[in-house]
């Protein structure tokens, strides 16, 4: 179980690592993240609590924007004769800040390519609200026979609209029923967080942790004693409890664009780190459709 969750945290730390690049520039190595890509790229990543911006253009130089001060200590905002030079354009108004210098390098891109297609830094939180169905044997519940049982919900996803961002939160309900061999039931609130290793327009794959849940179950236990050497149930009880528990749940999942939403697949709790499992090998399974809101 932790070498598992050693291999989730290695995958989620290799994906961040697989969306910034390494340039040398002047003889120093960085690794830099692409925010701006066109005629001019532009490249940022912050060292040291300080935040650094360059730009590439056709031929793959790279020039750093710095705004360095002067004899009489005052900023020079030299990255602004900088712009200039690069894109025979008025730059006096741009700030040094991610936000300024991607409109100011997006408009320049546009205006050198008709089919450049301008991004808005400014993201806007997106919906998406899923219902789900599948199959589990409540991998950390007492389950002698390893007995499956039904189960549906709904989740409420949210996430950035900006397609750079791999980032979502969730709130899931998800009501598992019980059988004749198997008399447990349960309602699962969950809040919970993705990271999309592959995110694409049309499909994105991720990992998930849940990281609070509180849940309702009923369990029906039976008083059993013995007639001419047979088991015999005398009596049947059902007893319902609730708990919050902050479980570490950690599942992998995929969204495949159909019409106006996402056909889901959910491997929901593959193993959690404050949870013990049961002893039975995980089954939790989920099919669903996300519809954006």
């Amino acid at each position: 179980m932790k070498k598992l969750v050693l291999i989730l945290i290695c995958m989620a730390s290799s994906s961040f690592a697989f969306a910034q690049q390494t340039y040398t520039v002047n003889n120093e190595t960085l690794a830099l993240k692409t925010e701006v890509e066109g005629t001019l790229d532009l490249l940022w990543n912050t060292f040291d609590g300080t935040y650094r911006y360059f730009i590439k253009n056709a031929d793959d130089s790279i020039i750093e924007l710095k705004n360095t001060k002067g004899s009489d200590n005052k900023f020079q905002n030299d990255y602004q004769t900088t712009l200039s030079r690069l894109t025979n354009t008025d730059a006096s108004q741009v700030k040094l800040t991610t936000y300024s210098l991607k409109q100011f390098i997006n408009n320049y891109n546009a205006q050198e390519d008709s089919n450049y297609i301008i991004s808005d830094s400014r993201s806007k939180l997106k919906l998406r609200l899923g219902v789900f169905g599948g199959l589990t044997n409540n991998p950390f519940v007492e389950n002698p026979n390893n007995e499956t049982v039904p189960f549906f919900g709904s989740e409420l996803e949210m996430a950035s609209d900006n397609m750079s961002s791999r980032h979502a939160g969730f709130l899931s309900v998800k009501y598992g029923t019980e059988s004749d061999a198997f008399k447990y039931s349960a309602t699962q609130i969950a809040l919970g967080y993705r990271y999309r290793f592959v995110n694409t327009a049309g499909f994105n794959l991720y990992g998930q942790t849940k990281f609070a849940t509180f849940t309702l179950s009923k369990v029906t236990v039976a008083s059993i004693t013995s007639a001419e050497g047979e088991p015999v149930i005398i009596q049947t009880e059902a007893v319902s409890s609730s708990a919050f528990d902050t479980p570490l749940i950690f599942g992998l999942g995929a969204d495949i664009k159909l019409g106006n939403g996402y056909l889901s697949f959910v491997y929901d709790s593959l193993v959690a780190v404050f949870i013990d499992n049961q002893g039975n090998f995980p089954v939790d399974f989920a099919v669903g459709y996300k519809f954006n809101l």
